[in-house]
C-alpha cells in the first residue's frame, strides 16, 4: 500500500486495519545473486538501488541484530555537504541533493528539514579557515555564505555573542542547504521500499565467516542461521568493518572510536538551525520533539563500547552551558554513543578489497549518515556492474599504495 493522505484517511475509518508491515521478515535462501551485510542506512541503501538501479533484487541484507540497530539509530542526524577537497564535495553533495527527493522518491516521510548549518569562527584565525571554506566550497558549486556576528545573533539568539563571552563570535559560515532528517525515518524508508522491490532483508543474522573457493574469491558467508552462498559480496558495518575484514584475511586501515552524543529534555523551540563550535568541537539541533541534540568529539582511545563516559560529557555539556547560558539548568534525557570507523586521512574507502568478490562501504567516521543515499549508489554500483562509480574512483583502499590521499579533517571542523 503507498502511503497517502487518502489512505491515511481511509484506515482512520477502519479501525487502522488495513496496513501491512513495512517489510517481510524472510528465511534466508540458500544463494542470491548479491550479499550486503549490514542493516543500517548504508547497507539499506545499497540493496534499494541495486533493485531499482540494476533491477538485481535477489539480493539480501544480513543484520545480526535488528534494522537501524547500529550507528543509523545512534546518531545526531547532521546532513551537509561543507567539504574542503572536490572529491568529497562532488560526493557529498550528491549525498545532499538525493536526500532533498528521498521522501518522495521512497514514499515515506524522512523527515528531511533543511534548517541550515552554521559554523562558528571564534578568532581571527578561525575567520580566515571561515573564508577559505566558503570560496573553497563555491569553486566545488556547493552553496555557502559567511555571516556576521550580528546576523548569527539573530538566527541563533540563545549563543552568547557578547564581546565578553567564555567564546567570542566572530562571525561563522552557513550552508543554507543543510540540515537533519529523521535517523529511524530514513533506515526504514529504504528498508520498506527495498522490500518491495523483491530484497530479502534477514535480521539477527550474523556473519561468523566467509566461504572461499580455491582461488581465494568469496562464495557465500557463514551465518548464524547458516551458509548462504553469493559471489558477489559487500560489507556495509561501520565500526566493524575491520572485523569483518580479518574474517576474510586482510587488514584495513581503521580504527574504531566510540564518538558520543546527548538529547535534552524536549523543549519549546528554541533553535532553528545546527550550530557547529570548531573551537569546542561541539555541535547542536533541535528535533522536532523538542529535544536539543549534542554531539561533541571521538573518545581518544579505540572502543566497541555503544556508552558514554563522564570526561566527555563534562567536556561537551560544559562547552554548551559556556556558549548558551540559558540552557545550564537543561536537563539531559539520554546520552550513547555509536561505534565509528576512522582512516586515516578522514576519507571513506569506497570500492574492491584484496578479496575477490568483496566489496567495501566504509570509513565514513562521523559522516556516514549524511552520506546513505550516496554509499548506497557507490557500493551498488560497484556490485553490479563491478567497475568503481566515478563518485568513488578517489577513495579506493589502493590510496594507500599511492599516497593519494584526501586529508577531510577539516570536514568535523578541524583545521587542515
Amino acid at each position: 500500500m503507498r502511503y497517502s493522505a487518502w489512505n491515511v484517511f481511509k484506515e482512520g475509518l477502519r479501525g487502522q486495519r488495513g496496513w501491512k508491515p513495512a517489510w517481510r521478515s524472510p528465511n534466508p535462501q540458500s544463494s542470491y545473486d548479491a550479499i550486503v551485510i549490514g542493516g543500517g542506512g548504508h547497507g539499506l541503501a545499497t540493496a534499494y538501488y541495486l533493485a531499482k538501479s540494476f533491477g538485481i533484487t535477489r539480493v539480501a541484507v544480513l543484520e545480526k541484530s535488528w534494522i537501524g540497530g547500529g550507528n543509523s539509530g545512534r546518531n545526531t542526524t547532521a546532513i551537509r555537504s561543507n567539504y574542503y577537497y572536490r572529491a568529497s564535495a562532488r560526493m557529498y553533495e550528491h549525498s545532499l541533493k538525493l536526500y532533498e527527493g528521498l521522501s518522495k522518491e521512497l514514499n515515506y516521510n524522512v523527515m528531511f528539514s533543511q534548517r541550515g548549518m552554521i559554523s562558528l569562527a571564534h578568532s581571527i584565525h578561525d575567520l580566515e579557515l571561515v573564508n577559505r571554506q566558503m570560496n573553497a566550497m563555491r569553486l566545488n558549486g556547493v552553496d555557502a555564505e559567511t555571516l556576521s556576528t550580528a546576523e548569527i545573533g539573530r538566527r541563533v539568539p540563545i549563543l552568547d555573542i557578547s564581546p565578553d563571552a567564555r567564546f567570542p563570535v566572530l562571525g561563522g559560515l552557513i550552508q543554507k542547504r543543510a540540515g537533519t532528517a529523521r535517523h529511524d525515518a530514513v533506515v526504514w524508508g529504504y528498508a520498506r521500499a527495498a522490500d518491495a522491490l523483491g530484497v530479502d532483508i534477514i535480521q539477527n543474522c550474523e556473519v561468523t565467516g566467509f566461504q572461499r573457493s580455491p582461488d581465494g574469491a568469496v562464495t557465500g558467508v557463514e551465518t548464524s542461521r547458516g551458509p548462504i552462498g553469493s559471489r558477489k559480496i559487500g560489507v556495509a558495518v561501520a565500526g566493524h568493518s575491520s572485523r569483518l575484514a580479518e574474517m576474510a584475511g586482510f587488514r584495513l586501515p581503521i580504527t574504531s572510536y566510540a564518538l558520543q552524543a546527548f538529547v535534552s529534555e524536549p523543549l519549546k523551540p528554541v533553535l532553528d538551525t545546527v550550530v557547529l563550535s570548531p573551537a569546542t568541537g561541539v555541535y547542536m539541533s533541535q528535533s522536532d520533539k523538542g529535544g536539543l541534540v549534542i554531539g561533541g568529539g571521538l573518545d581518544l582511545y579505540p572502543s566497541y563500547a555503544q556508552r558514554g563516559n563522564m570526561p566527555v560529557m563534562l567536556n561537551v555539556l560544559g562547552a554548551v552551558a559556556a556558549q548558551y547560558p540559558s540552557l545550564g539548568r537543561v536537563r539531559l534525557l539520554r546520552h550513547w554513543a555509536g561505534v565509528v570507523d576512522v582512516v586515516p586521512d578522514s576519507s571513506p574507502i569506497i570500492g574492491a578489497s584484496p578479496v575477490p568478490g568483496l566489496f567495501l562501504d566504509c570509513g565514513w567516521g562521523t559522516g556516514g549518515f549524511k552520506a546513505i543515499p550516496v554509499g548506497g549508489t557507490m557500493l551498488a554500483h560497484q556490485l553490479a556492474t563491478l567497475t568503481p562509480h566515478p563518485l568513488a574512483e578517489p577513495f579506493s583502499l589502493d590510496r594507500f599504495t599511492t599516497g593519494a590521499l584526501i586529508d577531510e579533517a577539516a570536514g568535523s571542523g578541524i583545521a587542515h
